[in-house]
């Protein structure tokens, strides 16, 4: 690049509703990226790109004592609960994701039918948490010495988990178990 060039570049930091951050050389014009910063300079971008998601979700607070509830009824650790429930919806009820996936938790219809959540409820926040809850419970006793396995299990299914004797290869999963592992500890120093 050209000293011409190299003075006119910009460089731009937007955080993204999972608190994960991006470095840009051209604005992004998205509602789901906030800019946290822009610079001319290159220097320090990465740094502060790098920093952690250090707030509390606003949306926590409206379900915090709904997952404190269920977790400790389901004796399920409260951080892991909340760490899954943002990595999966960002504490958004009506969350729906591509493959149909849907609530708090992210059920899938099937999976939801197994603790008795039907299509009606499956937006419900009780009625998704609680079955999330449970579906996370039975995974975490099926894989009791390894929490990575019950994550790519929540994942990806239990099969994938199966047929590759362990987390499977694809980005997604191995992305999910590491972003619900850095939450689980946010979530353990915030409470």
């Amino acid at each position: 690049m050209g000293s011409q060039q190299a003075l006119a570049a910009k460089f731009f930091v937007y955080q993204l509703p999972d608190g994960t951050r991006v470095i840009s050389n051209r604005p992004i014009h998205k509602t789901t990226h906030k800019l946290v910063s822009s610079s001319r300079k290159v220097e320090g971008t990465g740094q502060l790109a790098a920093k952690r998601y250090k707030k509390r979700p606003k949306p926590l607070d409206k379900y915090d004592g709904m997952i404190v509830e269920v977790a400790q009824r389901h004796s399920v650790e409260i951080a892991l609960v909340k760490a899954v429930v943002h990595t999966e919806s960002y504490f958004n009820h009506k969350a729906k994701s591509r493959v149909g996936a849907s609530g708090l938790m992210q059920l899938m219809p099937a999976t939801a039918k197994i603790y008795g959540v039907g299509a009606r409820d499956i937006h419900d926040p009780t009625s998704n948490l609680e079955a999330g809850v449970k579906h996370l419970r039975y995974l975490l006793k099926k894989y009791p010495r390894n929490i990575k396995y019950a994550l790519a299990a929540y994942n990806a299914g239990e099969g994938a988990v199966y047929y590759y004797n362990g987390i499977p290869p694809y980005k997604e999963t191995r992305n999910y178990v590491r972003k619900v592992l850095h939450y689980r500890e946010f979530y353990r120093t915030v409470n």
